[in-house]
């Protein structure tokens, strides 16, 4: 029963990112250069907000890519993160649909945005590396933090990266269904998740070794 519902609020939870994100990005497609403020700021609140609400729930993954760290730890068992990554894919596409019904546009349709090429692919990586680096490092020194920390560093995501920092392979996916600002053209989907996989890997090895768990606390 519990893993039924810690699945239901990763579905939830992913479906109402998917649906911050790209009704931010639709919202904001009028103020050209202006448009990564408001959508830096939805992010990032809304990252802090859904963590905090769904992590005695279910952990407040609602991102494979953090679920695989999750898994990495044995904090959760192959099963478990199965279901997530399944619970977050039809979230994501849940909510990428209901932002489409909710500014009138066609329900059905797919990403016409071009969005390949090395510097995305390497945008993606080093996006998914830094949240999953920053996600174990909190949970090493100040787990209460962390839904914060996930919202400080996506937030910046969307500026310092080439790619808006996605860093969410549920999400990634669920743009090819979108026409919208925040859509993928769907032939260029695999490489971006590639490279956030690429980048959730190299963090959680480098985080093995960063982080060990006899770390004298800081007192200077």
């Amino acid at each position: 029963m519990h893993q039924t519902r810690a699945a239901l609020a990763e579905a939830i939870g992913t479906a109402m990112l998917a649906a911050a994100v790209i009704g931010a990005g639709q919202g904001a497609a009028g103020l050209g250069a202006l448009a990564p403020v408001p959508v830096s700021a939805v992010v990032g609140l809304s990252l802090f907000t859904l963590i905090t609400v769904f992590s005695r729930v279910s952990g407040g993954h609602i991102n494979p890519a953090v679920s695989l760290l999750f898994l990495s730890r044995g904090d959760i068992g192959p099963t478990r993160a199965g279901a997530y990554v399944v619970a977050q894919l039809l979230g994501a596409v849940a909510g990428v649909l209901m932002v489409h019904a909710m500014f009138s546009l066609p329900v059905l349709q797919g990403g016409t945005i071009a969005r390949s090429g090395a510097s995305l692919w390497l945008s993606e990586g080093v996006a998914t590396f830094c949240l999953i680096l920053v996600i174990a490092g909190g949970m090493h020194v100040r787990p209460a933090l962390v839904p914060a920390l996930v919202g400080g560093i996506s937030a910046c995501g969307v500026w310092f990266t080439a790619s808006g920092g996605m860093a969410n392979p549920a999400v990634t996916l669920a743009r090819a269904l979108t026409a919208t600002p925040g859509g993928i053209l769907p032939g260029h989907l695999p490489m971006l998740v590639l490279s956030q996989l690429a980048g959730a890997a190299a963090a959680i090895l480098v985080a093995r070794g960063l982080f060990a768990p006899d770390d004298p606390p800081v007192t200077d």
